[in-house]
Order: structure tokens, then sequence, then C-alpha cells
């Protein structure tokens, strides 16, 4: 029971001090074992704060819904790389997966991700924001440790995001100029964008609307726990106005409880994932 309790204090002061005072945390490499796809590794990164969970099978095969094998598939918000490497399995070596991920700190940790399981993904990182035009922005969270955070024109504005703002800035690209002159003959294999950006998502999906229209792929996006009904009620009309039906899922799983997304439920939860399926186009596998 001591230990019980001393293991506590001493967790809840690191998480603390992690809040409130600034210092690098190194990273673990952990090894899944898995019926399909056999070993999968994953960086962990070790900030106390970081509220990252290892996928289980099940949370890999989730991705199964949307990916096939050498599609072209693009992590907005990717983090240390938690769910582009599940989405990277189902893409495979022959697929491209992109992870977009502006916060340095974290950024070294997607490194790492990235250059895992090179037997069975392609993940390329990418230490940008997506933005509607290119330029550099004010990076700021309300931790120390900087394990979350959203992008800012101004130093004033990003104060929105907490009172922790980086030094230096960060540059923000548009994804489509990107695509185009980076990976022009893939392209159309785009197939599936995942958005976590912290509230920033519908400006973003206003910035790659041409290539959702485009390309019709699928989506799964974030919708911020501060997101008011008017907020919620943009991003339904977004992507009604485009074809498309989303639907609330309960968790990373391929077993995921769903329920479509009307005027009527929008508030039902706090901070949840929907994904986005256009009308022409229909789940790969369940």
């Amino acid at each position: 029971m001591l230990n019980k309790i001393f293991k506590y204090f001493k967790e809840s002061f690191a998480r603390k001090k992690a809040r409130r005072f600034f210092q690098k945390y190194p990273y673990e490499i952990i090894t899944k074992d898995t019926q399909a796809y056999g070993k999968v590794e994953y960086a962990v990164w070790k900030n106390p704060i970081a509220d990252i969970t290892i996928p289980q099978e099940d949370e890999i095969n989730f991705y199964k819904k949307f990916i096939k094998k050498g599609d072209l598939c693009i992590d907005i918000g990717a983090n240390v790389g938690d769910t582009t490497v599940p989405m990277a399995v189902m893409a495979g070596k022959e697929g491209i997966s992109l992870a977009f991920e502006p916060n340095p700190h974290i950024f070294e940790i997607t490194k790492v991700n990235a250059s895992l399981n090179k037997d069975k993904t392609n993940i390329i990182a990418i230490p940008y924001a997506i933005t509607e035009t290119e330029g550099d922005f004010f990076y700021s969270s309300s931790e120390a440790s900087f394990g979350n955070g959203g992008i800012s024109e101004s130093k004033a504005d990003s104060k929105k995001h907490g009172k922790f703002v980086l030094e230096q800035k960060i540059s923000g690209i548009n994804l489509e100029a990107y695509l185009q002159k980076n990976y022009p003959q893939d392209i159309h294999k785009l197939s599936y964008i995942k958005i976590d950006t912290e509230g920033y998502d519908i400006i973003i999906l206003h910035s790659i609307q041409n290539l959702i229209t485009t390309y019709t792929p699928f989506l799964v996006v974030e919708c911020f726990s501060e997101a008011t009904l008017e907020d919620r009620r943009k991003l339904l009309s977004f992507f009604e106005e485009r074809n498309y039906k989303i639907y609330y899922f309960s968790h990373f799983s391929q077993n995921a409880e769903t329920i479509l997304l009307t005027p009527n439920n929008l508030m039902n939860w706090d901070n949840f994932n929907f994904y986005a399926v256009h009308k022409d186009k229909k789940i790969l596998t369940t």
C-alpha cells in the first residue's frame, strides 16, 4: 500500500512539474506482437502528461475501413505518430504516409516513429503546420513541456492556447501546393486524411477543400471540447455541402460504436472524433 501511495505522489509531482517547467523528455521503444501484422514498434514519449496510448491490434484494424495498400495517407497534427504508425501499416511500405507535426519537441519523437517498422511502413515526418498560405506562426501551449498546443499569427493571439510560447516560430504550408510540388505522381492515390489540431480543424478543412472535392478521401477529424454548437454546425455544414456524411465513433477500434451526426446530436459529446465518408465512397471493410 505504501508503495502505491508513494508512486501516486511521485507521478502527481512529475505531472505538475511538466506543466510548469520546461524540460526535454526521452522516449522508449515499445514492441507490440500482432497476429495480422507481426511485430509493430512504437516510440513512446516519456512526458508524464502526454496523453498517448499504444494502439492494440483492433485499433490498427480501425484503419482497414479507409486505407488499402499503396495509398497516400496524411496525418495533420500527428503528435508523436501514435496514429500515424497504424495508418501506415495499412498503407504498407508501397504506400506513402505523411506525418505533419510542427511542434519541434514532439517532432523529435515523430521522426523516431517514422524510422521504425521499415519492413511494413513508409512514413515521412514533416515539421510543418498546415495553413491556408505559407508563413511563420507562433506556437503556444498551456503546458511548459509543450505536450500540445496551437498556432497563431500574432503573439497576442497565441495566448488563447496557453501562456507558454515557443521562442522560435514554426512554419506553415499549404497542403495542396506541397503535394503538387513534392508528390505529383502520387496525389491521385490520396485516400485518407486525419486532422487533430486543437480547434484549428475547420480552418484546415477550408485550406484543403480543393483536395477534398477532387479526391474525396475519407477523413477523421477531432471535434474540440471547446467547440460551440455554432462551431460544430459549421463542421457539419462543411461536409454536407461537399456530399459527405459524418459519423461519431466511440474510439479507434474496428468495432467502435458509430452514430450519424445531425444538427440534433452535435452537443451529445464533449471532445470526440468523427469520420467523414463521401456519398460515392463506401467503408472498405469492417
